[in-house]
């Protein structure tokens, strides 16, 4: 697409270069993201076309996706353009394919390596504004009995009591679990507070013979994994 195209009206661009006909023609992956956002927004706005409101909006999160699907509903709305309907049209897009993600996951699956854990428990943390606390809870044969939120706090941390971590898991008969939050900064570099935390619950599993096998921390799409640096 050149740039006369981003001046007139989408329905005046070459076929080839409207996002519909793009999609239709050329498949999903020939469309880019700012494309893809225009065919949610179906019309853009008196100065600007929906491809330009697209990319204007991606810009705003630094083309982060995953920055964008954190935007509430207000968020979206203090930008140029973006009027409800388009917000909600974003909003449960951005929803469906974090679902379709976690659908993808078996939920039996075994739970070999950090990897294994972290495909179960992103989607639980992946949105969140503030930090939170969960548990993977495992079988005998580490193998998915459920995740379980165990706190919610602000953006500098939360308080975490290893009391109701062992009850869930005493109650679901678990025989190991992974410990899992968010740092919603991005920093993935475990805290002093993170470290204490993490072995007062191993010593508390190990005097009740449940198994405290990893703690992972989680941002953005990327993990930090306790098990795999040697601090378990």
């Amino acid at each position: 697409m050149d740039d006369t195209s981003a001046r007139i009206p989408i329905h005046q661009w070459a076929q080839d270069d409207q996002p519909r006909e793009k999609l239709m023609n050329k498949g999903k992956e020939a469309l880019s993201d700012a494309e893809l956002i225009a065919i949610l927004l179906r019309s853009g706005s008196i100065s600007q076309s929906a491809v330009e409101l697209g990319r204007s909006l991606l810009q705003k999160v630094d083309h982060n996706l995953i920055a964008l699907s954190k935007l509430s509903i207000d968020d979206l709305m203090r930008h140029k353009g973006i009027g409800e309907a388009k917000a909600l049209s974003i909003i449960a897009a951005l929803e469906l394919g974090m679902r379709r993600r976690l659908a993808e996951v078996p939920v039996r699956k075994t739970v070999s390596s950090s990897r294994d854990a972290f495909d179960l428990l992103y989607t639980s943390v992946a949105d969140c504004l503030y930090e939170e606390f969960w548990v993977l809870l495992l079988n005998h044969a580490n193998r998915r009995i459920s995740v379980e939120q165990i706190s919610e706090g602000g953006q500098a941390g939360t308080v975490v009591d290893p009391k109701k971590i062992f009850k869930m898991a005493l109650e679901q008969n678990a025989a190991g679990i992974i410990l899992c939050h968010n740092h919603p900064s991005g920093n993935l570099n475990p805290s002093t507070a993170d470290r204490n935390l993490t072995d007062k619950i191993k010593n508390a599993g190990n005097f009740l013979d449940i198994k405290v096998l990893d703690h992972l921390i989680i941002a953005d799409e990327s993990y930090y994994s306790f098990a795999d640096n040697g601090l378990m």
